[in-house]
């Protein structure tokens, strides 16, 4: 039941978010932040003390977002957008977080100002004074609304659709609190580009079932096309069967799934008690070839389904999973 209350919710809040309507209408739609401006204060005649550059960028609902300087009081109301504050150097600026957050460990001595439900305590974000809100898909339109009627500073980051979208996220999450990110993100395109050359070099991609939750063992849930898990799986070397399903996500039967006979099973569910010996036990499953070959493998869903840096980790724990033999 945990694991169907889980999946449930994060489906919920991506539909939320993704049915919302923006707090503010733009001049012209903008599907992804537009790379920040920074514009110097004016010079003045008479001697004064520096002007902090303004920062503006457009964030992922559409809204031109600026701040007089970079933020130094950050509430973080995403998991993977905490993950990017972490990865840019810019913990120690983070002041509360939401429930979900957990990576890296020192982040749980934050404050938490709730939303594992999706049902955030506005009262506490106030409290902490943050000069930026840094919000996701994964937060409705209306809370971002809310929050702006309160007089706080809200960017919203959008999922990205492939690693281009991630390193500007990373970018623009950067400029906005004044650290430079250019080494980091230089080092995830170096290993993103290291993952692609080895698996350029295959003749057929391998069939790839990602099982996100097996509550119901006969009709387990899937990612279709369009999502980020099943960009990382072509990327790895695959081709995700549950492609061909409708909706980015979907259940598929054992019929299914059986016929369309992955080579690798991974399973995103592993976390909340489903195992290996399990999944090769249900009914009609024994005749699919990842179940014949054992190549079934647990897998941190929390790598593949946080749009954050560790994108990358999965990528890299993918394709050694689905080609071993590249990466001896």
């Amino acid at each position: 039941m945990f694991r169907k209350t889980f999946f449930l919710t994060i489906l919920l809040a991506l539909f939320v978010a993704a049915c919302g309507s923006p707090a503010v209408v733009a001049t012209a739609p903008v599907t992804e932040p537009a790379v920040p401006v920074v514009t110097e204060a004016p010079v003045t005649e008479a001697p004064v003390s520096e002007v902090p550059a303004e920062i503006s960028a457009v964030d992922g609902l559409g809204r031109e977002v600026t701040l007089s300087a970079p933020a130094t009081s950050i509430v973080s109301l995403s998991p993977s957008n905490t993950e990017i504050l972490y990865f840019i150097g810019a913990g120690d600026q983070v002041v509360g977080r939401d429930e979900l957050s957990d990576f890296p460990a020192e982040v749980k001595d934050v404050e938490s100002v709730g939303g594992s439900m999706g049902d955030f305590n506005v009262e506490a974000i106030v409290a902490l004074k943050p000069d930026l809100v840094l919000a996701s898909e994964l937060n409705a339109p209306e809370l971002v609304k809310s929050l702006e009627d309160l007089g706080l500073t809200v960017y919203s980051l959008p999922n990205p659709k492939d690693f281009e979208g991630l390193y500007k996220n990373i970018e623009v999450v950067a400029a906005l609190t004044g650290q430079d990110a250019t080494e980091s993100i230089d080092a995830l395109k170096t290993r993103v580009a290291a993952v692609q050359e080895k698996t350029a070099s295959l003749s057929t991609p391998i069939p790839v079932f990602y099982e996100l939750d097996g509550t119901d063992p006969l009709k387990p849930w899937t990612t279709g096309a369009g999502t980020f898990i099943d960009f990382l799986i072509t990327n790895a070397g695959g081709t995700n069967v549950g492609a061909a399903l409708a909706g980015e996500w979907a259940q598929i039967s054992s019929e299914e799934l059986v016929k369309a006979d992955p080579q690798v099973i991974l399973l995103g569910d592993a976390l909340y008690g489903v195992t290996v010996e399990s999944v090769a036990a249900r009914t009609g499953w024994d005749a699919i070839t990842a179940v014949k070959n054992n190549a079934i493998y647990p897998f941190n869903p929390d790598l593949a389904t946080r749009p954050g840096p560790r994108l990358v980790d999965a990528l890299e724990e993918m394709a050694k999973l689905l080609h071993p033999e590249l990466f001896k």
